[in-house]
């Protein structure tokens, strides 16, 4: 039939178009979504997901026959030919009005929480917009009223640009979020890393106190006593004990030291 011609005429142009402009599918837009509206079930022929959940709805269903008979028909053309030509081409502008009465019925906006109260109507030809924007210049404005916007190939993908564009700018915020969280993530994990630190440093300190004195007493105590027994061979006493004089370095960088209590903060 010729609704489904012109149906799939405009669905395989708007399809190259949200391409063209760098959209992904089922990311940046789908032509699978069927939704229940107080006036039934719908189903458009695209809808355009803009970062936040917000849609934009989009119908490619737009009427052609009318204008393809005028345009076999010379502009120069006198008569009944050019006679019949304006026929074809009023004929063009009531179908168009008629697209655009039945789209609005339809209220495609209602059936999506976050989506414009308006419908794009993609018109696959400039010359197939012009023409009826010439034939009837209160059209654009009509359409307007009935909250469909008719778009033509050039201003809509100027619209999909713009579309990918925000797309782009949403994965920047979205890794720069990433990396905030990665950012403070590794903070807090510093903090409890310093602290272990800091409790290591005073566990060393602790073991090289000990170690010290039970060098001294070994020294003092132990083998000047050892040495008084007789028959003792002072070349098998066990040498002088050496002290550790290294104390395990404590944290100073200004980014883990806290000034109350030297660890970082968490």
């Amino acid at each position: 039939s010729s609704n489904s011609v012109r149906g799939t005429w405009g669905e395989a142009q708007l399809r190259r178009l949200v391409e063209v402009a760098g959209l992904t599918a089922h990311v940046d837009f789908d032509t699978q979504t069927t939704m229940k509206t107080d006036g039934g079930t719908i189903r458009p022929d695209m809808v355009i997901n803009l970062p936040g959940g917000k849609t934009i709805v989009i119908d490619a269903k737009v009427p052609f026959n009318s204008y393809l008979e005028a345009s076999q028909i010379p502009i120069t053309a006198t008569g009944e030919e050019a006679a019949r030509r304006k026929s074809l081409m009023d004929a063009h502008v009531k179908a168009v009005r008629s697209h655009v009465d039945a789209l609005s019925s339809k209220s495609y906006w209602s059936g999506f929480d976050f989506s414009p109260e308006f419908v794009l109507a993609f018109i696959p030809s400039e010359s197939l917009l012009a023409s009826a924007l010439e034939a009837d210049p209160t059209l654009l404005d009509y359409a307007f009223g009935k909250r469909v916007a008719l778009a033509s190939p050039v201003n809509l993908w100027a619209v999909l640009k713009t579309v990918s564009y925000t797309w782009q700018q949403q994965v920047v915020t979205d890794e720069a979020k990433k990396l905030f969280d990665l950012g403070i993530e590794l903070y807090s994990r510093l903090s409890t890393m310093t602290k272990h630190t800091e409790d290591l440093r005073k566990a060393i300190e602790n073991t090289v106190k000990h170690y010290n004195g039970f060098i001294s007493s070994l020294e003092t105590r132990v083998l000047s006593t050892a040495r008084k027994f007789p028959g003792i061979d002072p070349t098998k006493i066990l040498p002088e004990g050496i002290e550790v004089h290294e104390a395990p370095k404590p944290l100073t960088a200004g980014e883990l030291v806290d000034p109350d209590n030297n660890t970082l903060s968490s």
